[in-house]
């Protein structure tokens, strides 16, 4: 499923729709010829005389089934060299470095045929699938969260009460096609003076949002600066609160304190309880090919979109396949101990079974943690088919760990994983 194909015959791969045009061109050049020859037919049988050199030019000596044949080849080949320089002539500004016009048209192509995705989640797990899956289709829709409050995010949603732009800068950046130094600049962030902590890209999509005066319209707006494959919302457009109920009784308050709690969390909720769904989201959803969840955290990124009212309905509403990904590490104060089955059962207490079709679990159980990770109490999300299964759910196995990172999911292997089953009927 690799976008990469060979340069130098690429022009006459399937799918560019190319060749059709290459053979106009061959049969207009093969009419003047023809036109060419019956007048040369004709200025012979006058009885004209030609210079000797002509018939040297023409291979006269020559029987005529080798002239043909070797007209025939020099021709075709001197006309695709010639469209092919001049196409690239023509479009050598818009190429990047030394990439092949032919790849990055088959490219192209390709994608803009891919299938219809949906991935609902926030944080780096979500853009690490995003940042694969672009490769492979642009008809992506990522459905982020709005319930973050922390850092420069939660700084901007407070003073300025806009939905925190942090999450969706990830994502931006993860889909963004622009050239890496200004992915890089949205990524800056400051560290010191007034606008310490704070990152250009949440500053720029917060300024956009004043002069657009609408949050969604601009993140278009700054999708188009950053050349964004896909399409990016908030999966609610009200402000929400996320709290948490421990495991002692107490109620931990904003999506940056409940990990700080250090307890386990018996049940998370939205404050306003009853925010609706993004209709741009739910019309996403229904139109879909295959949706996926996650990965990220459990309660502060998955969940959040998932109690959204009117979520949860148009999931199981939608004919598309649905996958949970799940984490390959757990999350000090968040996920301590939890295997995968112990994911979907707090998935399932918050908003019911019969969600999922799928959970997309990581087959490489034997991978080192780094020891900072370790330390704090991270460790390999374990796996038992039997209580999987009694979710009613179907297992992928597939090897997605970060060969940098091994608590995170790596881009390439999660793409790879997923798009296996997105061209096959039905997953």
């Amino acid at each position: 499923m690799s976008m990469h194909r060979p340069g130098g015959l690429g022009w006459l791969q399937p799918g560019l729709h190319i060749k059709r045009w290459l053979g106009l061109a061959g049969v207009s050049v093969f009419a003047l010829a023809l036109g060419a020859a019956y007048a040369l037919r004709n200025f012979y049988t006058k009885g004209f005389r030609v210079p000797s050199f002509v018939s040297f030019l023409t291979l006269a000596v020559m029987p005529q089934w080798f002239r043909a044949l070797v007209f025939g080849v020099v021709g075709a080949a001197l006309l695709l060299y010639s469209l092919r320089q001049l196409s690239r002539a023509m479009l050598v500004p818009f190429l990047k470095g030394d990439e092949d016009l032919a790849d990055v048209y088959y490219k192209h192509r390709t994608i803009n045929k891919g299938p219809r995705i949906v991935s609902l989640g926030g944080g780096t797990g979500l853009s690490a699938l995003l940042r694969g899956i672009k490769e492979y289709t642009g008809n992506l829709t990522a459905i982020v969260t709005v319930a973050d409050d922390g850092g420069s995010s939660g700084k901007l949603r407070a003073q300025y009460r806009i939905l925190p732009p942090g999450d969706f800068r990830q994502c931006l950046t993860a889909l963004a096609e622009a050239e890496p130094l200004m992915t890089e600049l949205f990524q800056y962030r400051f560290t010191s003076g007034a606008l310490d902590g704070h990152a250009v890209g949440n500053l720029f999509i917060m300024a956009m949002a004043e002069i657009t005066g609408d949050f969604e319209h601009a993140l278009r707006e700054s999708g188009k600066v950053l050349a964004v494959r896909g399409t990016i919302l908030p999966s609610t457009v009200q402000d929400v609160t996320l709290v948490a109920e421990l495991a002692d009784g107490q109620e931990a308050v904003g999506e940056s304190r409940i990990p700080l709690s250090m307890m386990p969390i018996r049940h998370v909720y939205l404050e306003p309880r009853h925010v609706l769904i993004n209709p741009e989201a739910e019309q996403a959803i229904l139109d879909a090919e295959l949706i996926t969840v996650g990965p990220g955290s459990l309660f502060t990124s998955i969940l959040p979109n998932l109690l959204v009212e009117g979520m949860v309905s148009t999931l199981k509403k939608a004919r598309a396949p649905k996958v949970y990904i799940c984490n390959v590490a757990t999350q000090r104060g968040e996920t301590d101990g939890f295997s995968v089955a112990d994911h979907l059962d707090a998935l399932e207490q918050h908003v019911g079974g019969d969600v999922f079709d799928y959970v997309l679990v990581n087959s490489n159980l034997n991978f080192p943690l780094p020891p900072s990770a370790a330390a704090a109490g991270a460790k390999v999300v374990t796996f038992d088919r039997q209580k999987v299964l009694k979710h009613g759910v179907r297992v992928v196995m597939a090897d997605v760990v970060n060969d940098q990172l091994s608590t995170h999911h790596s881009p390439d292997k999660l793409a790879r994983a997923v798009m296996k089953r997105a061209f096959k009927k039905g997953l």
